[in-house]
């Protein structure tokens, strides 16, 4: 067991394991594999791309990284219990998987905590986000960085939301995450928690009425085909984390360690750029395929409603100590 998280031989050959054992096997030591659910061209992907130039470039090409991208190794969930295992090097995940097994990491994920991107940014890039990086390192993962992952917005197959009252009853879509599921709840509608691969089908089906993510996400997905409301609450903004192993990071030298976090620093505004051109094409594309966007006329009954869940996650001193540190460092 490492970190909370339990695995054995089967575990690996579900969601996609049965590839990552091939991956893995007798993989070079030169090279660090990654993963990503997102497909290639993503923001994210394109990131840790950069990441294995800069690597390349400031280790005179000993080492290198390799991305697997698109979910072809299987679900966040699955492949971060791999990381931490050390079955896989590198893992580019959203918060939610991790919130299960350091509570620190809830934090960023609080509805409504940043006022804006650039609130986002200067408490990532600061103490704030340095204390959510070095948390996870007892739970067999090196926290390398932060990438943007926008502002999460509601969607759906029936109508556009303009108040908690329209979600009554509806089935959304949440991450593998119990503060999700309960902002979803807390909002009167039903949460149904799933991996981002089986969205698209389950809206197609009527199994789920909608989800919530950022217009990259929604468009990549194809989601906006079979949801084609997209209502503009920004509920959350939490960042995605790029994760290594501690087995694979105790593997290498020192200087090593560094050029991998001097080449994850670098790769930071590399995929900023790329997403901040991405969200404004995403945009610009869906409301030109008939995407019913609509801005809310009031956020002041979404944040009423979803505060109460502050309360349940935050459970510990260290964590309100957080949230006072974010909140001071917003202009």
């Amino acid at each position: 067991m490492t970190g909370g998280f339990t695995l054995d031989r089967r575990m690996l050959m579900v969601g996609g394991g049965a590839a990552l054992l091939a991956a893995c096997e007798a993989r070079p030591t030169n090279i660090l594999r990654s993963n990503d659910t997102h497909p290639y061209g993503y923001p994210t992907v394109e990131a840790v791309e950069e990441l294995g130039r800069q690597l390349s470039r400031l280790t005179d090409g000993r080492l290198s990284v390799k991305v697997y991208a698109g979910g072809q190794l299987g679900s966040e969930r699955d492949t971060l219990e791999i990381t931490t295992f050390g079955g896989l090097d590198m893992n580019r995940v959203n918060l939610a998987p991790l919130n299960s097994i350091e509570k620190m990491t809830i934090v960023p994920s609080l509805p409504f905590l940043f006022r804006s991107q650039e609130h986002l940014r200067q408490a990532m890039d600061g103490a704030p986000g340095e204390v959510i990086l070095n948390s996870l390192e007892p739970h067999g993962l090196i926290g390398l960085c932060f990438y943007d992952s926008g502002a999460r917005s509601f969607y759906n197959t029936k109508q556009p939301i303009n108040s908690p009252d329209d979600m009554k009853g509806m089935k959304i879509r949440v991450q593998n995450s119990d503060l999700y599921v309960s902002m979803i709840r807390a909002l009167g509608a039903d949460a149904t928690p799933m991996s981002l691969g089986e969205v698209y089908q389950s809206l197609v089906q009527g199994v789920i009425d909608g989800a919530e993510n950022n217009w990259p996400s929604y468009d990549s997905g194809r989601h906006y085909e079979a949801a084609p409301y997209y209502s503009l609450t920004g509920h959350v903004m939490a960042p995605e984390i790029l994760v290594m192993s501690v087995a694979r990071w105790e593997a290498l030298k020192p200087s090593d360690r560094e050029a991998v976090r001097e080449a994850a620093r670098l790769s930071v505004p590399y995929m900023r750029e790329r997403w901040d051109k991405r969200v404004s094409a995403s945009r610009v594309k869906l409301l030109a395929e008939g995407v019913q966007a609509n801005e809310i006329p009031d956020l002041a009954p979404f944040v009423e409603a979803m505060r109460p869940v502050w309360n349940q996650f935050l459970t510990t001193e260290d964590q309100r100590q957080l949230v006072t540190q974010i909140e001071e460092m917003a202009p």
